[in-house]
């Protein structure tokens, strides 16, 4: 029996490439971990300190509309940096996209966090913070567009679906952090005054943490992430079209508009799961905001471990059947815990959490393989293009969430109108689906 010598120079090259997709992994990961952490920031931790922004004796309605601004801002954002910084990471790279969209967000952060409030300087307090979460916005869709398309570029055929529910979780995770953390503030530092001392320095604190952490990724990336040896060998002449002319024509444009369909049923439930299941759970069962607070931990705990088990799935069954049976998961279960949420009468706190955590890890389960399988429906040259713009465009109509609710109760009565939203959105999901192709074996490069 003879054994195969292999040389330090032979090991070396395979040993390097896994470090680098170790390292791509991640840079993905910690990224999305950063901009999920930004993202809920204005809408846990700034909310108890709005009235440090606003004139004093504002009725509540005017500073709720006011606080919906801050995070629409954001939302607008999004679709705009999706768009500029998927052109920069499909032209000159995904690297120097991420580290250009990381560095924004670590100085907007950091801004917000230094901002005096209405004793100071008036209504320029909340101006600046609304102008600065829509800058913050186009950061953010900068860094998920460049950041994730280089990680998946990376990873093996074989483990994207895993690789793509590591990345998603670090979502609800980051939601569950900061509910926590907003929670442990609110219970060292008393709120509810504009000059409390939660109001007028303690909101600070998770956006200081927030800045740096951005800035320690954007060292890590800086120092450590290479380039996506996919878009390196990506043709030389598609590179030199624009992504954006390639995506709206041909195949692309029906690839877009398959996305579309499905993100926009994602984004329903996402907005059902995550704006209108707490506020329903709180008037239900009556929960304080602390009771209220743990249900959220709870329920987002629970989502963040379903997530690479989803991505897992996706990449055993394959991505389409996944999301045709997701899908319906939503619509059925989801919408059905929503509905027995909405219809049940002083349920407590125990069953209030069970069907607020069900509704919850189902709405938003469709977020475990959806980064593998959204850079997978495009080409290398406009990959991150693509991905971003189909990600974050079909944001829009889900964004009038509140608008359709109204409507709905109108036709069917309010008590189940939410659930009857969490519905469509899955059929949505489902029908998207199937009109797309099967990806999982898609190459990337």
């Amino acid at each position: 029996m003879t054994e195969t010598a292999h040389s330090p120079d032979q090991d070396q090259p395979v040993a390097l490439d896994r470090a680098n997709r170790r390292r791509a992994l991640t840079g993905g990961i910690v990224g999305y971990f950063v901009d999920q952490f930004d993202i809920y920031l204005p809408v846990i931790v700034l909310a108890p300190a709005m009235g440090y922004f606003v004139p004093p004796g504002l009725d509540a309605g005017t500073t709720a509309i006011i606080a919906a601004f801050v995070f629409t801002a954001t939302l607008l954002g999004r679709p705009v940096g999706a768009a500029i910084f998927g052109v920069i990471a499909d032209r000159t790279g995904r690297r120097k996209a991420t580290i250009i969209a990381i560095a924004g967000i670590a100085v907007t952060t950091l801004l917000i966090g230094l901002l005096p409030g209405y004793a100071s300087v008036g209504l320029w307090g909340i101006a600046l913070v609304i102008l600065l979460r829509l800058v913050d916005g186009v950061f953010l869709g900068g860094e998920y567009t460049a950041a994730i398309p280089l990680a998946m570029e990376w990873t093996p055929k074989r483990r994207r679906g895993l690789a793509s529910g590591l990345i998603t979780m670090t979502s609800p995770g980051a939601l569950c952090l900061i509910s926590a953390m907003t929670l442990l503030l609110l219970q060292i530092f008393p709120a509810g005054s504009p000059d409390s001392a939660y109001a007028v320095w303690g909101w600070r604190i998770p956006f200081v943490i927030g800045a740096l952490l951005a800035a320690g990724f954007l060292v890590y990336f800086v120092r450590r992430v290479p380039e996506s040896e996919a878009w390196a060998n990506a043709e030389p002449a598609a590179k030199r079209v624009s992504p954006l002319r390639q995506l709206f024509t041909g195949a692309n444009r029906r690839s877009l508009g398959q996305v579309f369909v499905l993100m926009t049923g994602v984004w329903i439930a996402l907005n059902i799961s995550a704006s209108v299941l707490p506020g329903l759970t709180s008037k239900v069962a009556g929960l304080t905001p602390t009771q209220l607070t743990v249900a959220l931990i709870i329920a987002s705990a629970v989502s963040a471990v379903t997530y690479p088990i989803a991505g897992v799935l996706s990449q055993r069954i394959g991505r389409r059947p996944f999301y045709i049976g997701v899908g319906l998961l939503v619509a059925v279960v989801g919408g059905g815990a929503t509905a027995l949420l909405a219809g049940a009468t002083d349920p407590g706190f125990g069953l209030a959490t069970l069907l607020l955590t069900v509704a919850f890890v189902v709405g938003i389960l469709t977020f475990g393989p959806i980064a593998a399988y959204m850079t997978e429906r495009f080409p290398a040259a406009l990959r991150s293009t693509g991905y971003g713009i189909g990600y974050s465009l079909a944001l829009v109509v889900p964004a009038f969430y509140a608008y359709y609710l109204v409507g709905l109760g109108a036709l069917f009565g309010t008590t189940y109108a939410s659930a009857i939203l969490m519905a469509i959105g899955g059929l949505l999901v489902s029908v998207g689906a199937w009109l797309g192709p099967e990806t999982r074996d898609v190459d990337m490069a």
